[in-house]
């Protein structure tokens, strides 16, 4: 039993003085490093620039043409003389549109291009839930997993010392080849079950460098987060009603296919344009009475639609819809939430009930073991049956590790239900990324090719 005092369920710091990774730590590296978020936020980005195309509809186009070219002209005198001219006709302008009005369409855009700003930003904190959660499972993965390698380890120690000890036994004639058979049995099991764990051990290292972005190495013990979780079920379902990303980032959506209807709706009012110009041309063609030619001009253009073979009206049709489609997803998305925390509310109770039940069988099966052994050594127990002990106690640890890990994880899961799992709330010590500061950065830019981060 020496071998069982040595394994520290969960805990496998082992005081050698090496700091350990924390899980706020780790969660922390996820939050900088975790490809997928990254990816998000770039996402965010792009969207963030569909605000100030939308307020270019506002601003006059500029556009500047220069045209030269050689050209080759023959003349035809009275009296049948042919003159030929070499021309070099150039020339060169300025242009500016301005909108004065298309129906609101660009004041929609806008308000529709913000409200898209809006959806995004919930769609971001929604991946971060996702990201941190994954982060929270891939550490606890690593963490139970390396306690089964060295509960099996010492396992194998315990089979290894009985099947020395019932060998000797043999020789003495105290038991019979079948007990040193069961002891040898039970030692290549043992071995077997030790391999398996440390593929998943390996497996779970892999996952872990995958998603926190850093491969594991010292990890300290993890505790559930019951502090910020609330402390009914009916708090959580309302905390997840007002709070979780995805219901936000629904409503948003609603707003977005809301400005869709008037933008499908400009396209039947009037369109007024202003359009000031200036050119010069210059032209060496001596038959004619000047060499170069000034203009200017302003003039304003009002397009009044007629009929365009109902294609508006059927877009305007199809915003309708698809709005009625978004608010119809909005209750889905509540729905889903809803089951959402349910579940994960029940399954974070069950693991606190698995957690009792585990720790319970521990102390019974090492109690059982114990006992075993000394009627085993008095010849009232076979090697079978301190065998069988021994398989249930290392069963019994295996069960109480991966209820120790379904806690942990059970309760970040509770916490991402209820739309409150990010950076702030778990007090990560990371940098903050807010993603309205570069939307503030380019809302109003009217020019320029370097985004703010300088690329």
């Amino acid at each position: 039993m020496r071998f069982w005092g040595a394994v520290l369920v969960i805990a496998l710091v082992h005081g050698s003085g090496v700091r350990a990774d924390t899980l706020n730590e780790a969660l922390a590296g996820a939050y900088v490093r975790n490809p997928r978020l990254n990816a998000e936020r770039a996402r965010l980005r792009a969207t963030d620039e569909n605000v100030p195309q939308a307020l270019s509809g506002y601003r006059p186009q500029l556009n500047a043409g220069l045209s030269t070219g050689l050209q080759g002209v023959r003349n035809l005198l009275p009296g049948g003389q042919a003159l030929w001219n070499q021309l070099r006709p150039s020339t060169a302008g300025v242009t500016l549109n301005q909108t004065v009005f298309n129906g609101l369409k660009t004041a929609s855009a806008v308000r529709q291009a913000e409200a898209k700003i809006n959806s995004g930003q919930a769609d971001l904190r929604s991946v971060e839930q996702e990201v941190l959660l994954d982060a929270a499972a891939a550490y606890m993965a690593v963490l139970s997993d390396l306690s089964l390698v060295e509960a099996l380890r010492a396992n194998v120690t315990f089979l290894r010392e009985l099947l020395a000890t019932t060998t000797k036994r043999y020789d003495a004639g105290d038991v019979t080849p079948t007990d040193v058979a069961q002891a040898q049995a039970r030692l290549n099991r043992g071995l077997a079950d030790l391999n398996s764990a440390e593929v998943a051990l390996a497996a779970s290292r892999s996952t872990y460098l995958q998603v926190i972005g850093a491969p594991a190495a010292q990890l300290a013990p993890a505790a559930p987060i019951d502090p910020l979780l609330p402390g009914t079920r009916e708090q959580a379902a309302a905390i997840a009603g007002r709070e979780h990303p995805t219901i936000i980032g629904a409503v948003f959506e609603i707003d977005v296919a809301q400005w869709a209807i008037p933008i499908a709706q400009a396209g039947l009012f009037p369109t007024g344009n202003l359009q000031a110009s200036a050119s010069t041309a210059k032209d060496n063609d001596p038959t004619v009475d000047f060499i170069s030619q000034n203009q200017a001009s302003v003039a304003g253009t009002l397009t009044v639609p007629v009929y365009d073979g109902g294609r508006t009206a059927a877009r305007v049709r199809q915003a309708k819809e698809i709005l009625g489609q978004t608010r119809i997803w909005l209750e889905r998305v509540r729905a889903r939430a809803q089951t959402a925390v349910a579940a994960a509310w029940a399954t974070n109770e069950g693991a606190r009930v698995s957690i009792a039940a585990a720790e319970s069988e521990v102390k019974a099966a090492t109690v059982a073991v114990a006992g075993v052994q000394k009627e085993a050594q008095a010849g009232h127990r076979t090697t079978l049956d301190v065998l069988n002990a021994q398989q249930d106690l290392t069963a019994a640890h295996a069960r109480l590790i991966v209820a120790q890990r379904d806690r942990v994880v059970a309760s970040y899961t509770l916490l991402s239900a209820i739309g409150r799992l990010d950076h702030k709330r778990l007090g990560l010590k990371t940098p903050d990324y807010d993603p309205r500061t570069h939307y503030h950065q380019v809302r109003d830019l009217p020019y320029g090719l370097t985004t703010p981060s300088g690329q």
